[in-house]
């Protein structure tokens, strides 16, 4: 009775905390993200006042939080958008995998960490946050805008490209070699074509099984639907994100739009809670001895990041401003880079790369909302970038506020390759 006593307490003073730390962004007109995670560093390990009792409880709603983020996104777009962006993103893809993961190699043998080090800090620095960039998306009215199709793609490239790295990784550090891990991988690749397969093909059966006009069975079978896919995916070796980004892109017309206004109040509490979570889980003592490390390779990474959104935005025929909104979006590292140093560390990789990914993904993920809101303004100011867009949008699109503002004055960026 006591210990029930005691998380009621513990988790009912963070979903106040947390509520009142939104209130205070809001005023202050930016994302409460890294409020979020600054209140869990200092109320986890090696904080103020650690907490205890709800600890299990808040690693479960975390989960359930990044679920939510990428369901939404999805439900945002159709499966026939889905495939149509990557199929003409996936050189973007390949950029940002070569600009992105090179430093975090290049900084683990200079470091003198050895080659498998390098492999790992490469994904470390590759990865954006899904999560957070999802978060950011939505506290920014940046939905409908013109470049948010370039970063779901990239990121959609980034997630789907876990399910080829995360085996190999994982082979590596247990020093079997790439043969012991190619069962594994062909099971995730096999698995992430068949969920796509089915949402492409199959979404308006699926749309039409879920459909209900009664909220609470639409409530209950969308999310039931999500967690069982995300659980299944994940128990396969395929991100939990990737299978609720793609159950949330199956879903189409009025059922999606049903679900979006439905779900949209768990997934703020949830997504609230994954950014606590990790917060709680870093202990403040082991940041400052690798903090130097880490804050360059963060500024020399957040530049790529950049310059990645850019040239795909670019490339996408998007105008200047969103070209530097869509790389300032980029910027966030999260919940997957945590996961694969969390791979070298219970494989007993003799290193410093835990706390130096710990403090590197912890600067990145408070740094990158400011980034998303901050990198157009800025760049604006110092390169005297005029106000305008790209070419009208077709008759009855739906301006973002980003772009209800814009001028067209850039049309000689429209298709330029």
């Amino acid at each position: 009775m006591h210990s029930s006593a005691v998380f009621l307490i513990e988790f009912g003073a963070i979903i106040l905390g947390l509520g009142l730390l939104g209130r205070l962004a809001a005023r202050l007109r930016f994302s409460p993200i890294p409020l979020y995670l600054l209140a869990g560093l200092a109320f986890g390990e090696g904080g103020l006042l650690p907490l205890g009792a709800s600890e299990e409880f808040v690693a479960i709603g975390a989960e359930i939080g990044v679920i939510l983020l990428l369901l939404m996104l999805g439900l945002e777009y159709t499966a026939s958008d889905l495939v149509s962006n990557l199929k003409t993103q996936y050189p973007a893809g390949l950029v940002d995998m070569t600009l992105n993961a090179l430093p975090g190699a290049a900084m683990a043998l200079l470091l003198g960490w050895g080659p498998i080090a390098a492999v790992v800090l490469a994904g470390i620095t590759w990865i954006s946050s899904s999560g957070v960039i999802a978060k950011v998306l939505g506290d920014l009215g940046r939905i409908g805008n013109r470049e948010t199709p370039v970063i779901l793609s990239i990121l959609v490239l980034e997630d789907l490209s876990m399910a080829v790295y995360l085996p190999v990784v994982t082979a590596l550090l247990a020093g079997t070699g790439l043969a012991a891990g190619s069962l594994t991988l062909a099971i995730a690749l096999g698995v992430a074509g068949l969920v796509l397969l089915l949402a492409v093909r199959y979404g308006r059966h699926i749309s039409r099984f879920v459909s209900n006009d009664d909220p609470e069975k639409l409530l209950l079978v969308v999310l039931g639907l999500t967690l069982l896919v995300a659980g299944l995916a994940q128990q396969l070796q395929v991100s939990a994100a990737v299978g609720a980004f793609l159950v949330g892109i199956a879903l189409s017309g009025e059922v999606a739009e049903g679900a979006h206004n439905l779900l949209a109040p768990l997934r703020d509490l949830f997504a609230a809670v994954f950014f606590v979570f990790f917060g709680l889980h870093t202990d403040p003592a082991s940041i400052p001895p690798v903090l130097l490390p880490a804050l360059a390779l963060a500024v020399v990474t957040a530049l790529t990041k950049i310059a990645t959104g850019y040239w795909a935005a670019r490339r996408a025929g998007v105008s200047a401003k969103g070209r530097w909104r869509a790389g300032g979006t980029l910027v966030a590292r999260g919940e997957f880079s945590i996961v694969i140093a969390g791979l070298a560390v219970t494989s007993g990789m003799d290193s410093d790369l835990g706390p130096l990914a710990t403090a590197y993904v912890l600067i990145l993920v408070v740094v990158g909302p400011l980034t998303a809101r901050y990198t157009e303004p800025l760049a604006r100011r110092l390169t005297g970038l005029r106000s305008g867009r790209t070419a009208p949008r077709a008759t009855g699109d739906i301006l973002s506020d980003d772009e209800a503002g814009d001028v067209v004055r850039d049309q000689d960026t429209v298709g330029r390759p």
